[in-house]
């Protein structure tokens, strides 16, 4: 039976109720889940799929783990997946503390993280609302601690089984080897190959099972630590192998063997699962409100590759603050701070920050970065119908590409040049004109959301940008 503390968790609960209006009956699924889920489901839970268990809105959903994150119901964690096995590299609970460059173990290889794929945001129940298992790693099983606590289920092979389920179903041999100690994995080996590894230790084995040798007990005597496996390869006959694995490392380290059919000796290649990535969480408008501390190390960027950036300003700003005084212009300016906040929103993208009069946002897809433009222009044109005499004249620029999320002036940025083209292209728009560059214009959905407007093919030479660029003006409606 589960261990709850039914006071703090009731305060926590209430405290959700009241941070915002959820959809009905939404805080009490989530109550459902941390008192009935198993250990294994209240660890690193993926937002997206518990929206889709439970029959939940995806964003609201999103929003309710970013809210019981920052009331302490649940741990936010950031985790480095590999694209190639699904192991969780490393975790990290503060964004500050996340590195790109990572290394798997398991596949030997040296990557760059980035935000839209391999970095996720995943969420673990408090351990002062509910201790599980997984609080305390130390203590796993070897198979707990490594298909489940090192393990990520959204990497799929092509038939969508999770390839973690796979790699179980491979497994000889997989134990603990203690600083300064010997273990021994028998195994029968079966045509194709042994494939050794850890997800602490850089140590590996590849022996090839070769049929058509003599069959006979196999003893093999492996020499492991943080680094290396000593011998790491050979070949072997097919039958009873023992290994016995000297760790001569300072610490504990699992380690595990599986058999590879014959011709595969690499997984295949996965797909996965959605789940919350970094780059949706930091275009998520929730999240820059509750978590202003979160922010990337200053001497080492995030990188994007592909993020849809939109700047707007307002045209005869200073003629409308001489016009009606300071304050009452300020007023009109940050009420429309509001409303082009609430239609970013909508469209599934978040202000980034605010450069006196202008704006600029983020986007996960284009299509929504050009729908939001068009949007916050009508929404500009009904405020200004109400005081004719106090008119906003805003201008758009949509440009979409790869991008570096920083931190500057203590707040989540992005730098790079298509920052720097996202402002220039915003820069050729007049009075309630919009400007999309060719990238955007050419990204899926765009075309067709523009077709009842009057487009106009341009080409720009933008400062800091060698070759003209072809852009395209976004009139009124057709």
């Amino acid at each position: 039976m589960a261990s709850i503390d039914e006071k703090h968790l009731e305060e926590k609960l209430t405290a959700l109720e009241s941070a915002r209006t959820w959809s009905p009956r939404l805080v009490s699924k989530l109550e459902s889940h941390i008192r009935s889920a198993s250990d294994s489901e209240l660890l690193r839970i993926n937002p997206i799929k518990f929206a889709t268990d439970k029959t939940l809105n995806e964003k609201e959903a999103i929003d309710l783990f970013l809210h019981a994150a920052a009331l302490g119901l649940f741990d936010m964690t950031w985790i480095l997946i590999c694209p190639v096995c699904s192991c969780v590299i490393d975790s990290f609970r503060a964004l500050k503390n996340l590195r790109s460059r990572c290394r798997c173990t398991h596949c030997h290889l040296d990557l760059v993280a980035a935000l839209d794929d391999m970095i996720a945001i995943t969420f673990t129940v408090n351990p002062a609302i509910r201790r599980i298992a997984y609080h305390d790693p130390q203590t796993l099983s070897a198979e707990d601690y490594l298909f489940r606590y090192r393990s990520a289920i959204e990497g799929l092979i092509p038939d969508g089984t999770p390839f973690v389920k796979v790699r179980e179903m491979l497994n000889r041999g997989l134990a603990y080897i203690e600083p300064g100690k010997t273990t021994t994995l028998e195994i029968i080996a079966e045509a194709g190959a042994l494939h050794g590894s850890s997800s602490d230790s850089d140590a590996g084995i590849l022996f090839i099972v070769d049929p058509a040798l003599p069959p006979g007990e196999q003893r093999i005597a492996i020499r492991v630590d943080l680094e290396s496996s000593t011998p790491d390869t050979g070949t072997i006959a097919a039958g009873k192998v023992i290994f016995e694995l000297s760790n001569v490392a300072d610490r504990r380290f699992e380690f595990g063997i599986l058999q590879l059919p014959p011709g595969i000796d690499r997984p295949p290649p996965l797909h996965f699962a959605p789940f919350l990535s970094g780059k949706r969480l930091l275009t998520t408008q929730t999240f820059r409100d509750l978590f202003r501390s979160e922010v990337i190390r200053g001497h080492e960027g995030l990188g994007v590759k592909d993020i849809a950036l939109l700047f707007t300003d307002l045209k005869g700003s200073t003629a409308l603050y001489d016009r009606i005084g300071d304050l009452n212009a300020f007023a009109l300016v940050q009420q429309h701070f509001d409303r082009l906040q609430d239609v970013t929103v909508r469209h599934n993208g978040a202000i980034i920050k605010t450069i006196g009069d202008a704006v600029m946002a983020a986007f996960l897809r284009p299509a929504d970065a050009v729908q939001a433009a068009l949007d916050m222009r009508s929404e500009i044109a009904s405020f200004n119908k109400r005081q004719p005499d106090k008119a906003l004249i805003l201008k758009i620029g949509v440009h979409k590409g790869a991008a570096i999320a920083v931190t500057l002036n203590e707040r989540l940025d992005y730098f790079g040049q298509t920052v720097n083209i996202a402002a220039r292209v915003q820069g050729l728009a007049d009075a309630d004109e919009i400007f999309v560059s060719q990238d955007v214009y050419d990204a899926t959905g765009v075309r067709d959301g523009l077709a009842a407007f009057a487009v106009e093919p341009r080409t720009a030479q933008l400062r800091g940008v060698q070759q003209e660029l072809p852009v395209f003006r976004v009139g009124a409606a057709a």
